[in-house]
């Protein structure tokens, strides 16, 4: 089984002050963006597994040395609890192998993005029929992002970001990526967040007309969108504010920061603007791009029905 796991960007991210708990409530437009990671699932060639043997679950690989794969990565995780989930129905062993396009520590969530489709390429696989509802809440133990790739391509997110509620895709049907170099740690950039007293309420409560802004076009909706983690981001990595600063010189439109950075993104209505914009980015910048379609429509062996081959 072929799976495409697609980047997030947060179009829109509006972050509050620290609940209780010790989170923080959000309220985030997300759209997947058509930048992927490729994970094939094969059943492997051992018998059935003991589905509480987490080691005889899923042997993974990745073309990427730097990543782990182990139970750090969270395909592997993800595939260990849900096979205890499932041990009644019983599972078998499959072999996992991961092609990594997004980068890691952009804000594009390709961790979670992976996570997400193995679990749903899984549920055809071991014959376990949830519904992606169900998918969704149990995904959640693992990471705030993980449930909207079970209702994307366009949704927005609240609570901890596992309130997930599918809204129409924009408008604008091609994005910017900007790639750089940097890694920011989520939790350092929260921190931050913390350490500068950033964070109202109302930003979360006082929410947008999602439908119109969906209808905008792109310079439109790019002046109506706002990341609170830019500031605290820029202050961690000041040479990320001054490239943002840069690209949108280069591009003459609103650049934003996706997530917790370092990923910079902005939109184009056609695709032939978006390419443009790409090639000007790279020459003046020298910083990886991708010019690529927003909310894509994934094509790959679970959207296309056919399950274990």
């Amino acid at each position: 089984m072929r799976l495409l796991c697609p980047a997030k960007i947060n179009l829109h991210l509006r972050v509050g002050p620290p609940r209780e708990d010790g989170f923080h409530p959000l309220l985030s437009w997300f759209c997947t963006a058509g930048l992927f990671d490729t994970l094939t699932l094969e059943r492997s060639a051992a018998g059935n597994a003991d589905a509480h043997d987490a080691r005889a679950i899923i042997a993974l690989s990745c073309d990427d040395p730097s990543l782990p794969c182990d139970a750090r990565n969270l395909v592997v995780k993800v595939a260990q609890a849900w096979a205890q989930e499932s041990a009644a129905g019983g599972v078998w062993p499959v072999t996992a192998a991961l092609r990594k396009r997004i980068p890691a520590g952009a804000g594009l969530g390709g961790g979670s993005s992976d996570g997400a489709r193995a679990l749903a390429g899984l549920n055809v696989l071991w014959k376990t029929g949830r519904s992606a509802d169900y998918l969704s809440g149990f995904a959640a133990r693992f990471g705030s992002d993980l449930p909207f790739f079970f209702h994307g391509p366009s949704s927005v997110c609240s609570g901890r970001g596992e309130i997930v509620r599918p809204t129409p895709r924009p408008a604008a049907r091609c994005v910017l990526l900007v790639l750089p170099a940097v890694v920011m740690p989520t939790p350092d950039v929260y921190k931050r967040f913390d350490a500068m007293g950033l964070g109202v309420s109302q930003d979360i409560d006082n929410e947008p007309d999602w439908e119109a802004w969906a209808e905008l076009e792109a310079d439109d909706l790019m002046a109506e969108l706002v990341n609170d983690l830019e500031t605290p981001a820029f202050a961690i990595a000041p040479e990320l504010g001054v490239l943002r600063e840069g690209v949108e010189k280069t591009v003459g439109r609103p650049v934003r920061m996706s997530g917790s950075g370092s990923s910079l993104f902005t939109l184009f209505d056609t695709d032939a603007e978006a390419r443009a914009a790409r090639t000007a980015v790279e020459h003046v910048h020298r910083v990886r791009c991708e010019a690529v379609e927003l909310a894509p429509v994934l094509q790959d062996d679970l959207n296309a029905g056919q399950g274990e081959k």
